[in-house]
């Protein structure tokens, strides 16, 4: 028998990075998509998809599906549903420049959750951070143009969203097996999306060439690939590390929005962009140099 390895650390590196990548580029490809399709049509199709293709991956692991399973993958399920379809309607109001910036203050919404639901103590960093993120998101309301629009109101619902689903995760999943638990996600974002699709008015679309294209980078890449190598690195770093690779999704949607769309930002909304980013920043990195500090204290009394 072969003992598991950890694999080396810039390997790991790269291919969290590397899933930043990926899921910075469905912002872009979400743009494309929904030019032409209705947005609760595009997330039904890429779920739709991407569970096909988990149907797949788990076709020998379909024997160990219970009843716990089902039931927790789909509470997390849920929060992932709402997520994905405040998504792609925050995408279709605004720019993919301002989403991106806009969906990182989940950081910043997980610890008032967890203060109002556990009690859990917010701490002044985080608070400054929401500070930041208040005083940014009032430059973006008055830069010109149209203010803090619709688009950017759920964008910023959408980081909440992305909040209740990590949250979810950690309260609710256990020690299943995380290619069933993916699975039952995938379906369940389907079920909403299709129910979306149903109690919402359709407008007249057109399923281009390029729309199909996104929903098939969106359903293989930042969905499927992407929660695969999340699942298989992330483990050995620690939250904090994790997160602050994380915070690359918005570059990587500010060089494709200014690139690929032309989106262009006023000197208003760049600078309250950088404040909602370092609001989301700042209180990662204060928690990655208290973890360098206990670890380094750690490392002292043991040698």
């Amino acid at each position: 028998m072969t003992t598991p390895t950890t694999p080396a650390m810039n390997r790991v590196y790269f291919f969290l990075v590397l899933t930043t990548f990926f899921w910075g580029g469905s912002f872009l490809f979400t743009k494309i998509g929904v030019a032409t399709i209705p947005p609760q049509l595009f997330v039904l199709t890429r779920f739709t998809l991407a569970t096909l293709i988990m149907l797949l991956v788990c076709s020998g692991r379909l024997r160990k599906l219970d009843p716990g399973i089902l039931r927790r993958g789909m509470t997390v399920g849920v929060a992932l549903g709402l997520t994905n379809l405040s998504f792609v309607f925050g995408i279709q109001g605004t720019s993919i420049s301002r989403a991106g910036i806009l969906n990182n203050l989940f950081v910043l919404f997980i610890p008032v959750i967890t203060k109002i639901i556990w009690r859990d103590r917010i701490g002044r960093v985080n608070m400054a951070g929401i500070a930041l993120a208040v005083a940014g998101i009032a430059l973006l309301a008055t830069s010109g143009g149209s203010g803090f629009n619709r688009g950017d109101i759920i964008s910023t619902f959408c980081a909440f969203m992305i909040a209740c689903h990590i949250i979810s995760v950690s309260k609710v999943l256990k020690n299943d097996d995380v290619f069933l638990i993916t699975l039952v996600q995938f379906a369940t974002v389907s079920l909403i999306a299709g129910a979306a699709t149903l109690l919402l008015p359709l407008p007249a679309f057109t399923f281009t060439a390029p729309a199909a294209m996104s929903v098939v980078y969106c359903a293989v890449f930042p969905t499927v690939f992407c929660f695969t190598l999340q699942n298989i690195y992330q483990r050995y770093v620690t939250p904090t590390r994790a997160g602050l690779i994380y915070t690359l999704d918005p570059v990587w949607s500010l060089i494709a929005g200014f690139f690929v769309l032309g989106e262009r930002l006023n000197g208003r909304e760049w600078i309250g962009c950088g404040i909602i980013f370092m609001a989301a920043l700042l209180p990662l990195l204060f928690r990655l140099s208290c973890e360098s500090r206990l670890i380094n204290s750690y490392v002292k009394r043991a040698a």
